[in-house]
Order: C-alpha cells, then structure tokens, then sequence
C-alpha cells in the first residue's frame, strides 16, 4: 500500500501565528498526534510505502528522508518520493502524473490541499484523505485513511 503524503498540514499543523520546532536534521518536528496517527496507518497497510508529496521533497535524500523519519518515531517503512521536480506543477498534477505510471498500484494520498478537491469523484472516494492544514494528520482522518486502506484490499482481493 502506497501512502502517498505530504508534510506541512499534515504532519505539521500549518499554523502561520505559531512557530514549530526544528529538528537537529534541519527539518520541522512531527506533532505527536500526526506521528501516531501516521503509525496506525503504516501498521493498518500491506506492505506500506511511503511516497512523499510534499513541496519539500527533494531537500533531502531517501536515505536523509529516512533518518527523519525514525528520529520523529515513525514505524520504519519504505521511503520513495514523486520524481517530479518543476516548482510550477500543480500537487495535482503531480498526483495525476504518477497515477498514471501507476494505475496497479493500491494506494492512499493524504494531503491538505484543496485543489485535490477537483480530481474525480470516485477517485477521491476511493483515494483521497484530505486533513485541515491547522490540525493536520488525526484520529479521524486516520479512520477515514484506515477504512479505504481495508477497502481497497478488500477490492483487489477479487
């Protein structure tokens, strides 16, 4: 199971009044309810992976990306990133681009971004987990992430 996801209002609430702390790695420190929700996704999935989203993706390298994500507590998985490296493409069309290189694959994006409000109905449905940039990743996107992780399996069980 792929889970496709972004950083910043998901992981780390976006919350411009309010400054967050920075790793020694350089990086923003997970809030601690984003990381064990994060947890309960990768142990809910089939051989996750995480595929990283975020507009920070290229800062660092798969096995630095790695590194921050074990000194922030989260269930070692496998790390990948989109390849994409244009500034100016969309996060949706990015997610568009990688679907279709990708259309075998069972997967999951949880993003904040409400431009992914335009992708597909059923697609949405089926794939998309859309946090509150000031909350970020919770308890009840976690549910909602959860229950289409199991639908989905259930799906391509057939």
């Amino acid at each position: 199971m792929k889970i496709l996801l972004d950083i910043d209002g998901v992981m780390i609430p976006a919350r411009p009044w309010q400054s967050y702390q920075i790793g020694a790695d350089g990086f923003g420190m997970f809030s601690e309810l984003s990381i064990n929700c994060l947890n309960e996704i990768i142990n809910s999935s089939d051989k996750p992976e995480i595929v990283l989203t975020t507009s920070h993706k290229h800062s660092f390298t798969i096995k630095q990306w790695s590194n921050i994500f074990q000194n922030r507590k989260i269930t070692k998985t496998k790390i990948n990133k989109l390849n994409t490296n244009n500034l100016n493409t969309s996060r949706i069309d990015e997610i568009r681009s990688w679907y279709l290189k990708n259309q075998n694959e069972n997967f999951i994006i949880i993003d904040d971004d409400k431009s992914l409000n335009a992708l597909d109905t059923s697609f949405k449905n089926d794939h998309l987990i859309l946090t509150k940039p000031t909350i970020g990743l919770n308890k009840t996107a976690t549910e909602e992430a959860i229950s289409k992780i199991k639908h989905l399996l259930a799906v391509n069980e057939y």
